[in-house]
């Protein structure tokens, strides 16, 4: 008698197959629309091609273009498929390396053999591409041993291919996917064929060099980026959007804002201008105020650390390329300069705050009655990022975190982090964002802790986040993210989404177990024993840098009052109002309005321009009537109305506006 798989639908209906059948067949006994619908399975939670056979009894759920993130996933890893047969046909010779999807499209690293690919070769690329797909061929997975798998590589001449194939785990079962005569090795899965691409959900957008391997010592590749979507539609709102992000571009907005500036003599770190750094203040000084509110402690902890601590703390192992690592001393100094040994004991300059903070609750004896214990600082970090991956104010080196770790009792737990998520709900509001998504991230397969330990405190998370008051449609977006958490802790995230409709992960809170045992943290219970406290880790900007560059794209650069550095200028129409201008001045300022002049002799309509381009939130106008009445004529930005007013009238109301949120 020939054995039955058991395959369990969504809907609670099983079906028995024989062995060697595939989700294909199951679509199609249910109904021919669901078989011409379906473009790939989740076997057990697994996405998987339709043409793949079951190995035995399965969970299956039947996926379609309506879901859209596994659709997304499938199309963009199939465009990159027929991108990189498309630059094979036009250009032979070409050594084709790696081609995944990304967060809005794909890419494909080639060796060219005669020249780099310009953008010059794109639109013919594009076509190809269109032609590929309307041949509608299948995508066919196979697969193959590792000496055929290497032989085919080396008999087309894919060196890269054959390099990557002989490296391998000898347990990794290696397939390869077939679009007609092409084939490209590829764990998969695919949709069943090229011909579910939209030919006109795609754009070849640039390229750019890249090394093999991501190593500079290797050969410099030709990169070439597209962005992929399921409908021309999708693709023209996204094209859309990026011509906004452009206009919003944080380094353009604050070159014309005269915020800051970056430069290679100190890469990865930001010079803050005058106007740049009164932005930041006004942020430092309104997180001050909602720590001190919400009874935080501030602390300042040092910049360089002995290696032993990062060691101790687990750290040296998982961040060690990434942190900037000094001797303990400078054995020699000659004319030339400091002569470094390289012997005797190591300083790194801190990635991080959270093992300085371990050890400053560690001082003196902590009893249960003094949880929770909660130390903020605005804690200036350092890591060695790449140079190719540094992206003006938004990655860096040098950052200011506004870092806090919270010390708790078990018992307090969730109560603590129910607090946090309401304060970080409160701020997000008061800096302009309404829409943000709760993300929980769950255990890495490499990770400290049992998992009991990781059970209990994954539970925590999503129990914190039920019992707070967060509005119900952000409570409706949460979701989980297995996986993708630290390695010593799960994590709440906080995904912004802004003016634009992109997303930031900003704020994040960790529940940590993990560190405070291995840095020895306790306290004294009500039972007189020594006890381990949970330490949460918790930001809700991530870093001041960062943050303030998704600010300036949010606004595109005009701030609300309160956070604007120029709130008002007075600006004149003739010179015989220049005193009456410095009067006007003296008295916003006096009301504490950050406000400049404009005495210059130029036309008004200059004026008003060049102020504008500043994204000064208000322009206050006087001439020799203004003067005599004691008024002023007010034009907002972005509005061509002009109000006349008097002086009192106005600097009530710019008062009132520039008061920050949580002061009003």
């Amino acid at each position: 008698m020939t054995a039955h798989f058991r395959i369990s639908l969504p809907d609670g209906s099983v079906r028995e197959v024989a062995p060697g059948t595939t989700p294909a067949d199951v679509a199609a006994a249910i109904g021919p629309g669901l078989a011409k619908a379906a473009i790939a399975a989740r076997v057990d939670g697994e996405l998987r091609d339709l043409s793949r056979p079951f190995a035995g009894d399965a969970q299956l759920a039947l996926v379609t273009m309506r879901d859209e993130k596994d659709a997304l996933e499938l199309a963009r890893h199939d465009f990159a498929h027929v991108l990189a047969e498309a630059v094979q046909h036009l250009f032979p010779g070409t050594q084709i390396t790696f081609g995944p999807a990304t967060d809005d499209g794909f890419y494909y690293d080639f060796a060219p053999k005669d020249r780099p690919f310009t953008e010059d070769d794109l639109p013919a690329i594009e076509a190809e591409m269109r032609r590929i797909i309307a041949k509608n061929e299948p995508f066919v997975r196979e697969v193959w041993s590792r000496e055929q798998l290497i032989a085919k590589w080396r008999e087309q001449g894919e060196t890269f291919k054959a390099e990557w194939a002989a490296e391998l785990p000898d347990t990794e079962e290696l397939t390869i996917y077939r679009q007609g005569e092409w084939l490209d090795m590829c764990r998969g899965p695919h949709m069943p064929s090229t011909g579910k691409l939209d030919p006109a959900a795609f754009k070849l957008t640039r390229v750019s060099g890249a090394y093999w391997r991501g190593d500079q010592k290797n050969a410099m590749l030709s990169r070439i980026y597209g962005t992929g979507w399921l409908s021309k539609k999708q693709l023209d709102a996204h094209l859309t959007m990026l011509e906004e992000a452009a206009k919003r571009d944080h380094r353009k907005i604050g070159q014309e804002m005269d915020l800051f500036h970056l430069q290679s003599e100190a890469q990865g770190s930001v010079f803050w201008h005058p106007n740049g750094f009164i932005l930041w203040r006004q942020m430092e000084a309104y997180m001050r105020r909602r720590l001190d509110a919400a009874d935080y402690a501030e602390v300042k902890t040092p910049q360089l650390m002995d290696a032993r601590q990062w060691e101790q703390s687990g750290h040296w192992g998982k961040y060690r390329e990434n942190m900037f690592v000094v001797p303990d001393e400078v054995p020699n100094v000659e004319d030339e300069g400091p002569v470094l040994t390289g012997e005797g004991d190591l300083m790194a300059l801190k990635p991080m705050n959270c093992p300085a903070h371990v050890l400053i609750f560690k001082q003196g004896i902590k009893s249960y009655r003094d949880l929770p214990i909660r130390m903020a600082e605005f804690g200036c970090c350092h890591r060695n990022e790449p140079h190719g991956a540094l992206h003006g104010i938004m990655r860096v080196r040098q950052f200011t975190q506004d870092d806090a770790h919270i010390f708790v009792r078990e018992d307090q737990l969730v109560d603590e982090v129910r607090k946090f998520c309401e304060l970080l709900h409160s701020v997000y509001q008061d800096l302009g964002f309404t829409d943000y998504a709760v993300k929980l991230a769950l255990r890495p397969e490499k990770r400290f802790g049992s998992d009991e330990m990781w059970d209990r405190s994954e539970q925590e998370l999503r129990d914190a986040v039920q019992a707070s008051n967060l509005p119900d449609d952000i409570k409706a977006k949460f979701e989980e993210l297995p996986g993708e958490g630290a390695f010593y802790a799960p994590k709440l995230e906080f995904h912004l989404t802004d003016a634009i409709g992109r997303t930031w992960q900003v704020g994040t809170i960790q529940s940590d177990r993990v560190l405070p045992d291995r840095l020895d943290a306790s306290y004294v219970g009500e039972d007189g024993e020594r006890h381990r406290p949970v330490m949460l880790h918790r930001a809700i900007l991530g870093t001041f840098e960062r943050f303030i560059g998704i600010l300036i794209e949010h606004h595109a650069g005009r701030f609300p009052m309160w956070l604007a550095p120029v709130q008002a200028v007075v600006a004149t129409i003739v010179s015989d109002a220049d005193d009456y201008a410095r009067d006007v001045a003296a008295r916003l300022r006096a009301a504490g309005i950050r406000v400049d002049t404009d005495l210059r002799n130029e036309k008004i309509n200059y004026k008003v321009r060049e102020h504008s381009l500043a994204k000064v939130p208000a322009l206050l106008v006087v001439g020799k009537r203004e003067a005599e009445e004691g008024k002023v004529a007010v034009r907002r930005l972005g509005s061509d109305r002009q109000e006349f007013v008097t002086l009192d009238e106005i600097v009530t109301r710019l008062r009132d506006e520039a008061t920050p949120p949580d002061l009003r």
